[in-house]
């Protein structure tokens, strides 16, 4: 049976409200305590929230640069509207799925599809895929420097366990950073069909694969490899616009610290300082997101992302307020977990609006 266009949309669809269904009965906090805590974040919670039409308007943009220098005159101009609801469309499913990217990735490729060719859609996305996460290199690799030099001058500690930590960061992104410019050079669609090959029972799946579809595969690699070879424009913007996502994310714990007291003695020196807690609080979260990213919504990574940042921040007697590192870590993971409830289900129900 082949499924069409439309069959597809709806079981992402009716797939995306069961999981929202699962996650609101699964909470793992009392409705008493997850009320405490939502009436503690007050009119908080709308810039909180609101924080994300911005975020995810700056990853459109950057997919959008993408999709414009990889598509041809005989592709249609896709709105920078339509660009805008998959991309939370996309976060969406892979926040509800287990092993993100699984639901989101193949839901954008489907809809691009029906206004670029097949090629060029699946070319865009796994281009805006290998971007995201370059991007996300590019903010931990950055984060260790602003790690250091905050140390410098005192305001986070630093042990030979802490500079052990660092200097693995160092090389681990310096890897990432060389098997990434190979795949930009080359593509890697070919070479990851080779490779799930390897997995026990895929082999001749795909060999298969390979076989019907190679001058496709062949194609798409070649898509990926002109987007740094011949518009470095758009490959620099697209990746500053998603780096930039990433510190504009920063506000909505800046937001929290603040209302959780913590604004580092306050005035503008204070404020700034606060906001690069908040720049290492969300390395230090979406490295263990990324790392144990198997798990629908990364369910207890948060938490333990943050209460681990927020402790290391909390051993420096800078900060100029005292607080419980413990409960503050919950109230952030709390929070974030609503506000993730709140986008998914946006995400879902804009898969019904034209």
């Amino acid at each position: 049976m082949k499924w069409t266009k439309k069959q597809l949309n709806n079981l992402f669809f009716i797939v995306g409200l069961a999981a929202v269904v699962v996650m609101v009965l699964t909470f793992d906090v009392s409705f008493a305590e997850l009320w405490q805590q939502l009436t503690r974040a007050g009119y908080w919670l709308v810039p909180i929230i609101g924080i994300w039409i911005f975020v995810y308007g700056l990853n459109a943009l950057a997919w959008q640069h993408i999709i414009r220098s990889n598509c041809d005159e005989n592709d249609r101009p896709v709105s920078f509207w339509r660009i805008y609801r998959l991309t939370i469309t996309g976060y969406a499913l892979n926040y509800a799925t287990p092993v993100g990217g699984l639901g989101g990735e193949p839901y954008r490729i489907m809809e691009l599809s029906k206004d670029v060719s097949n090629q060029h859609a699946t070319s865009s996305v796994i281009l805006y895929a290998m971007m995201h996460f370059f991007a996300h290199f590019w903010l931990w690799f950055s984060s260790i420097f602003l790690y250091l030099a905050l140390a410098v001058i005192d305001y986070v500690p630093m042990t030979p366990v802490i500079g052990t930590c660092l200097a693995g960061a160092i090389v681990f992104c310096l890897l990432a950073f060389y098997v990434f410019s190979r795949g930009y050079k080359n593509g890697l669609v070919v070479k990851l069909i080779k490779w799930i090959g390897h997995i026990p029972g895929l082999k001749k799946w795909s060999q298969r694969f390979q076989e019907r579809h190679a001058e496709a595969l062949q194609n798409i690699d070649q898509q990926i490899a002109a987007l740094h070879k011949q518009d470095k424009h758009a490959f620099y913007s697209s990746l500053l616009l998603e780096y930039a996502s990433r510190i504009v994310q920063s506000l909505e714990i800046l937001f929290m610290l603040l209302l959780f007291g913590v604004d580092c003695g306050g005035g503008f020196g204070g404020l700034f300082l606060t906001f690069l807690y908040s720049v290492l609080i969300l390395s230090f979260t979406t490295l263990f997101a990324n790392l144990i990213g198997f798990l629908p919504m990364q369910l207890g990574v948060q938490e333990g992302g943050f209460m681990l940042s927020i402790a290391i921040i909390g051993m420096s007697t800078k900060l100029g307020a005292a607080y419980d590192a413990a409960a503050l870590g919950i109230f952030v993971s709390i929070i974030c977990r609503v506000r993730e409830i709140l986008w998914i289900l946006i995400g879902i129900l804009l898969m019904k609006a034209k």
